[in-house]
């Protein structure tokens, strides 16, 4: 039986969010997951379906012949040292290139977040993708182990390397010094911490991120657009306070909320993946960005 979205109870996907963010261990996981394993639904078949799949959904090939891309390192004092990231650029590029920071989820640089780092650049941009687990050796091949090893880390230090990201690019000799951030989950709280942290950020695209506390919303300078699942109660239940703190201090912001969609329904690797709420998401990101960085 091939399973689909549709055969999964939305309290599947909600399980496997409480795991993805660290509610759980795998054993309980699985002891959990597997009461959702009947008739021909087997365990393994649920974990397979559910589990990101990497090898069929890279959208840019790394080689792509269209773009540069290739890992760089640059240095971060406040926070892990020196950091491997991905940089990509459009090798027709004639002129200096509006930046963006790419900012993966809490399991490291995976082949998604490279992925969408090269999404980004096709559309006219040059992009850094950074890997937090850098001072831990890198992403490690499987989420799993990422998410194990991110935990590791100072989430302070890990925001450090970010802003030290946005320093990197912000200087390269290919950007105009104009650069914005995109980012998911973790990378959707790191996107709103450096718009609270960096003034002169050109712009901030946090996916379905945890909101800052509001004396640290308050100062935010950036321009946000704000892309929420409708079905992600954790996160979105944080929404009202920040609203109220962006209201009050005149921030520009604009806010989605995708109908019937998951936490993580841009990541096209896993069935929480939602194709109409990524296309057009990804559409805003794109003309946010050359909105706000030109």
């Amino acid at each position: 039986m091939e399973l689909k979205k549709e055969d999964i109870s939305q309290e599947v996907f909600d399980l496997y969010d409480d795991y993805a963010h660290n509610k759980m261990d795998r054993k309980e996981f699985l002891q959990k997951l597997s009461l959702y394993a009947v008739g021909a639904i087997t365990l393994p078949a649920l974990l397979s379906f559910i589990s990101p799949n990497y090898i069929d959904s890279i959208l840019v090939d790394a080689n792509d012949p269209r773009l540069n891309s290739e890992f760089i390192t640059y240095d971060s004092p406040k926070g892990g040292g020196e950091i491997k990231a991905l940089l990509s650029i459009p090798k027709d590029a004639k002129k200096k290139l509006l930046g963006i920071i790419v900012v993966h989820e809490n399991r490291g640089l995976n082949p998604y977040i490279e992925d969408v780092g090269r999404r980004a650049a096709l559309e006219g941009f040059i992009t850094l993708a950074p890997d937090a687990l850098s001072p831990l050796g890198g992403y490690p091949g499987n989420d799993d182990e990422g998410r194990s090893m991110q935990r590791k880390r100072n989430q302070k230090e890990m925001l450090e390397d970010f802003i030290a990201a946005y320093d990197y690019l912000k200087n390269h000799k290919d950007c105009t010094g104009n650069v914005g951030v995109v980012g998911f989950c973790f990378g959707g709280w790191i996107s709103n911490m450096m718009a609270v942290r960096i003034p002169e950020l050109g712009a901030a695209v946090p996916y379905y991120g945890r909101q800052p506390e509001s004396e640290d919303a308050a100062k935010i300078k950036a321009p946000l657009l704000l892309q929420y699942g409708e079905l992600d109660k954790r996160v979105n239940e944080g929404w009202p306070d920040f609203e109220t703190v962006l209201k009050e201090n005149n921030i520009e912001y604009a806010a989605h909320f995708y109908p019937n969609v998951n936490h993580g329904f841009h990541n096209n690797t896993t069935p929480r993946f939602d194709k109409a709420a990524a296309d057009l998401s990804w559409k805003r990101t794109i003309e946010f960005f050359n909105k706000h960085l030109s």
